[in-house]
């Protein structure tokens, strides 16, 4: 059975979306085994300068890349990521699963997206679209 882990900046406030990962995550339990993985999300200013936005991506990405298990297909989500359909998706999955792979890593970031080091990492950058989503929704739709 394929093992995803799900490695995600910040934790689910809202009810509803909690709730609607609870119900795909128990859809998705029969086909796999799901691990949801919650990195603290990093404070800034309200006004934060492009500096200090790099140093809570740089921060959150060292706490993410600490959370990656080796040997894991690594999937950053962003924006500049390879788009495809859903057929193209689930097709994409299955030869990640007949190429050997037992574990698939997606990877959700917070507010200000991934840092480059984390996208370096990843197999695979994947997008579901160039519309930018709250990183929150984002799970739920992943």
């Amino acid at each position: 059975m394929m093992k995803i882990t799900v490695i995600a900046v910040g934790k689910l406030k809202e009810k509803f979306l909690r709730d609607g990962c609870d119900e795909y995550l128990k859809r998705l339990g029969a086909f796999s085994k799901v691990n949801i993985v919650e990195i603290g999300e990093e404070r800034c200013s309200d006004n934060p300068s492009n500096a200090e936005i790099e140093a809570v991506k740089d921060k959150e990405g060292k706490r993410i890349a600490s959370k990656i298990s080796k040997g894991s297909f690594v999937v950053p989500m962003c924006i500049e990521g390879e788009q495809m359909s859903r057929e193209a998706f689930s097709k994409k999955i299955e030869s990640i699963t007949l190429g050997g792979f037992r574990e698939i890593t997606f990877i959700i970031g917070g507010s200000f997206g991934l840092s480059d080091e984390v996208k370096s990492l990843g197999n695979l950058r994947l997008s579901f679209g160039k519309l930018t989503l709250p990183h929150q929704l984002m799970r739920v739709i992943l």
